[in-house]
């Protein structure tokens, strides 16, 4: 590591699903993570990681996971191997998990929603809102963790929502807003949705997502008191979430209703002069540009702009009056790089460099 220490060793839990396969990906070069431990279904514990999955990305799989054999996922089988987990586990297990290994000295930053909404779990975002991670102490505490303890991620669409909207409520407050989503199959995971219900259509309905969506972000923008309760942010949201025949990308049309006045030029030079809250230097996983506005009337577009800053960037565009509410714009982000994967991977960089939770790991 730049500060002289060693690489923490890190797991991986679903190591042979989509999001399992971005963690794997994702982690091949970082300079403060190495992977260590790669965990799976019973079906594929044993095997050589390259017999186990089916992969799926555009990269080969990194040699160094190549012939890793995939364990159980129980703390028992990932003693010893590693300093945290990653969790890419499917929701139907990952809440009894994520538990057990929380329970067992284990720090887990979770991509699954199952602890999301936990009044005692933080949903952080680090370009947003990363001193929620401090709630960790009394999380311990109150489940009688010694180590271990959970963070997750916020949901895909929320992800692109959040860093989108962070200028804007730190600038104007929003007192309510209107989302309607555009979202990539790659969402639905691996074989997700069926050929023949996607192509020549669009889906109106995501189970859960629209739940969601209007839930997460006030957890994620309201505020933590002695760092134990949240307090959720006062603002009023409906979502529409709709699958569309795109591979990767989530693209959202918000509508905002401002606290305080704001102009349309106002809105856009607040977004265009957002600092992250983290350098580039501190963690080498976010871009250098999290949020980037485009001037092009016809952007952003998934196909053109989701790679941005190597998927973890959000473009914003079409800035301009809404004659519902005050301000309307057009936002994309990648759904499995910073909306998923990518996303878990900084709040656990952020846990050794938020100043109240130096012990965490």
């Amino acid at each position: 590591m730049a500060d002289g220490r060693k690489k923490l060793r890190v797991g991986i839990l679903g190591c042979t699903g989509a999001v399992g396969q971005r963690f794997v990906e994702l982690l091949e070069t970082h300079p403060y993570f190495t992977t260590t431990a790669l965990g799976a279904s019973d079906r594929s514990a044993g095997k050589p990681y390259k017999d186990a999955v089916r992969w799926r990305q555009a990269t080969p799989i990194p040699a160094a996971v190549r012939d890793l054999v995939v364990l159980e996922c129980t703390p028992a089988a990932f003693a010893g191997q590693c300093d945290l987990v990653f969790s890419g586990l499917d929701t139907s297990v990952a809440g009894l998990v994520e538990e057990q290994f929380a329970a067992a000295d284990f720090p887990v930053f979770s991509n699954a929603k199952n602890h999301r909404m936990d009044d005692d779990v933080p949903i952080v975002i680090p370009e947003v809102n990363p001193d929620h991670i401090d709630v960790v102490a009394h999380q311990r505490q109150k489940r009688g963790y010694r180590r271990g303890f959970i963070v997750t991620n916020a949901n895909c669409s929320t992800t692109g929502l959040v860093i989108a909207l962070r200028p804007l409520v730190d600038a104007f407050g929003i007192d309510k807003m209107l989302v309607v989503t555009m979202q990539a199959l790659s969402g639905a995971g691996y074989p997700g949705v069926a050929s023949m219900d996607i192509l020549d259509n669009v889906i109106p309905y995501i189970s859960g997502e629209e739940e969601k969506m209007q839930t997460e972000p006030c957890k994620i923008f309201g505020t933590l008191s002695d760092a134990s309760a949240f307090q959720p942010a006062d603002i009023r949201i409906s979502a529409h979430c709709n699958r569309v025949a795109v591979s990767d990308g989530h693209t959202e049309c918000v509508s905002v209703s401002f606290r305080r006045p704001a102009s349309v030029d106002d809105v856009a030079q607040a977004i265009r002069s957002y600092k992250p809250r983290w350098t580039p230097n501190e963690l080498p996983s976010a871009p250098r540009h999290p949020l980037v506005l485009l001037d092009a009337v016809d952007r952003p577009q998934p196909r053109l702009d989701r790679s941005l800053g190597g998927g973890f960037t959000v473009t914003v565009g079409r800035v301009r009056q809404c004659n519902l509410l005050d301000v309307k714009l057009t936002l994309l982000s990648h759904n499995t790089i910073i909306g998923a994967a990518g996303g878990s991977i900084p709040n656990a960089h952020v846990g050794a460099l938020a100043a109240k939770t130096r012990d965490l790991l």
